[in-house]
């Protein structure tokens, strides 16, 4: 049985951009997001290069979200490839009123979706020969973020958890890798109300067809942690040195909105 790669988020920003990878190499994919018409827009788009293509909205923030879409993609296919690219987050003080529901649905779609299309891929995969999972995380997960600390929190869930069950499936035929990218041109920072903060204006955000290859092709030789960018890997690196404390507070005025 020929295999599928699922990339969820894949409407868009590095989603639209491994759907792109993978085409290249003329994978069957399925594609799925919240925007059906974002899907089909990118199905058409990627047709005759790809192998098979299957559509599947779905929202990741629903409680049985998850569920209901590996079922659906695994249902006579064989998932070889995963990637966990859906993100949500949210930009403003922990506890604000009108926060709270982007937060329930950050962690549902950042962790608990992610996790669980992770425990239903592994069992499938090893089942079958093998497979890879790509989980996209951030350099978020290196250090508490102020302004943004649900998101960062998730992140250091998603980078902690990929790491342990990667050292689980050493000996194996299923490969994890986690992609750490930094500030990258997508449709993230409209989503998440970011416009302004300290981070944007010391450096031009990375390419996201550059981030997304960096992480395929770490994936693909089975890397278990890829930071894109040279000052990504020194804010990546630096929180193991500075006391916590320290790194709390640049981290609060690197994502604060400077001149508000």
């Amino acid at each position: 049985m020929t295999g599928w790669t699922l990339i969820t988020g894949a409407s868009e920003g590095l989603g639209a951009e491994f759907a792109r990878l993978a085409a290249a190499e003329g994978r069957n994919l399925i594609l799925t997001a919240r925007s059906q018409d974002k899907l089909a827009a990118l199905a058409r788009e990627l047709q005759g290069r790809a192998g098979e293509i299957a559509v599947i909205p779905a929202d990741l923030s629903e409680a049985t979200g998850a569920d209901r879409l590996w079922q659906e993609a695994s249902r006579d296919r064989r998932i070889d490839i995963l990637v966990n690219n859906a993100g949500l987050g949210r930009h403003g003080a922990f506890g604000s009123v009108d926060g709270w529901a982007r937060d329930l649905s950050t962690m549902a779609v950042n962790m608990t979706a992610l996790t669980g299309l992770m425990s239903r891929a592994i069992p499938h995969m090893d089942a079958q020969g093998g497979g890879r999972i790509l989980n996209v995380g951030s350099t978020a997960g290196f250090m508490p973020g102020p302004n943004m600390a649900v998101y960062h929190a998730t992140k250091a869930y998603v980078l902690s958890l990929t790491e342990a069950v990667a050292e689980e499936l050493r000996g194996t035929n299923v490969r994890l890798c986690v992609l750490c990218p930094g500030a990258t041109q997508t449709g993230f920072f409209d989503a998440a109300d970011m416009h302004g903060i300290g981070l944007l204006k010391l450096g031009r955000p990375a390419r996201a067809d550059a981030v997304a290859r960096a992480g395929w092709q770490a994936m693909m030789q089975g890397r278990r942690i890829r930071v894109t960018g040279a000052m990504n890997r020194i804010f990546a690196f630096a929180p193991r040195l500075a006391p916590r404390a320290l790194t709390a507070f640049i981290a609060g005025r690197v994502m604060g909105k400077w001149g508000a």
